[in-house]
């Protein structure tokens, strides 16, 4: 009596799982461990724990395979995914203190590829730069869903005392609340707290043991209408009106 044939061993599945992208949140994920001392194993292995063995070495081993280079890119990516609690700008000298042995300039360069990769991939964020350094934002074409997501936000108008600071604010900046408190003639840490509330104003505290130092922000250039700061009406061109 003829063998029984030998039994069919399990089909491969029918799709391959695609390479994982190079902007993964897995790689933001593992350059951010990497950045507080931690191990990506450490995080891999917290996933895996109540999963089977053959599991929890599959998933080891495609960690293995897939680890993201630490780098100064990806550590300026990781940083800036994080961010700032008041989702303020971060300068390329406070992201290189972050490192070691970095440069600001090399900060700038791995933005600009950073940034050429988003390009390519089409993603829907991108690094934004402004006076008072880099920030992981949206593209305007989102900006409709981010709204939609966390609810519009009526405009609510600024008092002639805002006003009034956020004017000399923005022909005399940057500037300290020290100095704008001497312009004014009187106190404008209120205002000033208001205008940076409403992101219309940017703080910049970059130098350790120095004072704070305010700047009008992107926000303020779209909503006055203006494509830089250079752009605001001269004191002579307001005297002919």
């Amino acid at each position: 009596m003829e063998d029984d044939p030998p039994a069919k061993t399990s089909a491969q599945p029918a799709t391959k799982v695609a390479a994982e992208s190079p902007l993964s949140l897995s790689r933001l994920r593992d350059a951010f461990a990497a950045m507080l001392g931690q191990s990506p194993s450490r995080i891999a292995s917290a996933k895996t724990a109540d999963a089977s063995p053959e599991i929890a070495d599959e998933s080891a081993r495609r960690l293995a395979t897939r680890s993201c280079e630490v780098n100064p890119r990806t550590l300026t990516e990781a940083i800036l995914f994080v961010g700032r609690p008041d989702n303020g700008p971060l300068s390329a000298r406070e992201l290189a203190a972050a490192m070691r042995g970095v440069s600001p300039s090399e900060i700038e360069a791995a933005v600009n590829e950073l940034n050429v990769a988003y390009d390519r991939d089409r993603t829907a964020y991108r690094i934004e730069q402004s006076n008072g350094g880099y920030r992981l934002v949206l593209r305007e074409e989102f900006n409709r869903m981010r709204d939609k997501f966390y609810g519009r936000v009526k405009e609510a108008r600024l008092s002639p005392a805002v006003l009034e600071v956020l004017s000399l604010l923005a022909y005399n900046q940057p500037a300290t609340a020290e100095k704008l408190n001497e312009l004014r003639g009187g106190p404008t840490g209120a205002a000033l707290a208001t205008l940076v509330r409403r992101r219309l104003v940017k703080v910049d505290r970059s130098e350790k043991g120095e004072a704070a130092r305010y700047s009008t922000s992107d926000r303020f250039l779209k909503l006055f209408g203006l494509e830089n700061i250079e752009a605001l009406p001269r004191v002579e061109e307001m005297d002919k009106v």
